[in-house]
């Protein structure tokens, strides 16, 4: 019998960047990095452990955007274009650096990963959303949904219809697209408050995640902290995150991502190569951009961009499995320590973005490749499960009330919420009311059943908690305005059409062909509840 259990859970999210109005629009590159750096290596590490007899376990989020994102024929057009000029300038690179030979090792080596990202591409016919459900499907992924998109709930909680539509059209959404209902959901930001998981319960939702004070905090305080979940009084069950384990990852003074041998993020061959000849490859007006080819290490935390060494995936790869068997070594102990103290199996719950692994961390798919290979063959202390497989086994918990709370910056509201972005939230609440207002209507034609629709995505859209997030980090904040803007300007105006009933069918079609999430989208949703 293990001690103890880990599960590792990644939160697969970007907001909806689909621009088929234009050509050419930076921020659906978003999309295809994530793509290229962060899930078709997840797919690689899935498809390496089912091959190699490792019965692994893992909880992942994806969300209602990122998977409308990612089975769009339009952005896998798009993404198959970009991963073909990422190819072409490899090869250039290769030729170009004939003479250099640790540039040129590394440019063989970026060329080989994109051929193989190619293949897999090509394998799941552009569809990675029917890649993970396979691993759902046996058992080895839990894949668990978010808000419809990514709406921060605690500030919308004056009007249940709108958290309501959050949680529902998130169901629906995961329906259409795996077949089931979702059993978990991690809250956008894991932002909790008093009274949620009631809807939650009538979504059908068994569980969700917290940060850690939102058990610890908990009434009354839970017996095992965030070392077991807790149940509310609906029978939904929540887990909380892990600081410890969190801890060794997140954190920039002494996490894993920062040690020197790791790829450098931040210096990047769009910004480091000639002007005329790295021009095909950047912006169309000619603006520098991250072409996503790196050559340099982190070095040290001293070190200017000027000063970094040449990166090296040899050796890099061996860091990636010297921390994998530290975490786990870590966690043993923890399991072992808290297993003396609990007189029962304590679970240790460690969350993240999943973009981080990969993206931010180059090397992360490796190191959660180790992971499950050293827990799998190395220890016998822990099993690493994901988060329904623990509540089939652990039908019985404390029941007890989470406290507010959020992963965010101090662990409340105030990072979605500030003088930066508290300008949206009485427009956001403005619209709120349209919507629900709409919502009593009952449709005179088919064209205003699709206007009804239309401005219930408008709504959804501009409630993504990404815009807030992006106004308050000072990133590409003009477009996380622009976009809360146009959201909004179309739903009023759609508000006064419908109610004028003189809705314009070629200006509704344009929008529905730009904002085309949840196809299957139901008004009614936004109805008193």
């Amino acid at each position: 019998m293990a001690l103890g259990y880990l599960a590792l859970v990644l939160h697969a999210h970007l907001p909806f960047v689909r621009h088929p109005e234009s050509d050419y629009v930076l921020e659906e590159e978003w999309l295809y990095e994530a793509i290229t750096e962060t899930y078709i290596p997840l797919l690689h590490v899935f498809e390496g452990l089912k091959r190699d007899g490792v019965d692994f376990k893992i909880t992942m989020s994806m969300t209602p955007p990122l998977v409308a994102m990612l089975k769009d024929k339009l952005l896998q057009e798009r993404y198959s274009e970009h991963l073909a000029s990422l190819q072409e300038l490899i090869e250039k690179e290769i030729d170009h650096n004939e003479h250099n030979g640790h540039i040129k090792y590394l440019a063989e080596y970026y060329a080989q990963e994109f051929s193989e990202t190619r293949k897999t591409w090509e394998r799941y016919k552009g569809d990675l959303v029917s890649a993970f459900k396979k691993f759902q499907d046996s058992n080895n992924l839990e894949i668990i949904t978010c808000g419809a998109t990514h709406g921060y709930l605690p500030l919308m909680k004056m009007y249940p219809q709108a958290v309501w539509a959050q949680i529902e059209v998130a169901c629906q959404s995961y329906e259409e697209n795996f077949g089931i209902r979702p059993r978990g959901i991690w809250l956008p930001e894991c932002a909790y408050y008093e009274g949620l998981e009631r809807m939650l319960a009538d979504a059908g939702l068994r569980y969700f995640l917290t940060d850690g004070h939102g058990l610890l905090y908990a009434r009354p305080r839970p017996r095992f902290g965030t070392y077991a979940p807790i149940f509310t009084e609906t029978g939904v069950a929540v887990f909380g995150r892990d600081h410890e384990s969190s801890q060794q990852v997140w954190s920039s003074e002494v996490g894993y991502p920062g040690d020197p041998v790791y790829r450098e993020f931040y210096k990047d061959l769009g910004w480091e190569a000639d002007y005329d000849y790295i021009k095909p490859y950047i912006m169309p007006n000619g603006q520098r951009k991250n072409v996503g080819v790196k050559y340099h290490k982190i070095t040290s935390r001293q070190a200017g961009l000027s000063d970094k060494a040449l990166y090296d995936p040899y050796w890099a790869r061996e860091k990636a499995a010297e921390h994998a068997g530290n975490f786990l070594y870590n966690r043993v102990q923890q399991v072992q320590h808290l297993a003396g103290m609990m007189q029962r199996e304590p679970l240790v719950v460690s969350p993240y973005d999943a973009e981080l692994y990969g993206h931010w961390w180059y090397e992360g798919p490796q190191f959660i490749d180790f992971l499950f290979r050293k827990a799998w063959f190395d220890q016998d202390s822990l099993y690493m499960i994901h988060l329904a497989d623990y509540l089939k086994g652990h039908p019985t918990q404390q029941v007890a009330i989470p406290s507010q709370s959020s992963w965010g910056y101090k662990g409340f509201h105030e990072y979605w919420l500030n003088h930066t972005n508290a300008w949206i939230y009485p427009h956001l609440h403005q619209g709120t009311e349209k919507m629900i207002h709409l919502a009593t209507k009952e449709p005179a034609d088919e064209l205003q059943l699709r206007a009804l629709n239309q401005a219930a995505r408008e709504l959804l859209l501009a409630q993504s908690s990404d815009w807030a997030f992006i106004m308050r980090t000072g990133t590409m904040v003009p477009y996380a305005v622009r976009r809360t803007k146009s959201h909004l300007l179309r739903l009023n105006k759609l508000y006064d059409d419908i109610w004028a009933e003189k809705v314009d069918s070629g200006w509704l079609s344009k929008v529905e062909e730009i904002d085309n999430i949840f196809p299957e989208i139901d008004y009614r949703v936004y109805r008193p509840l």
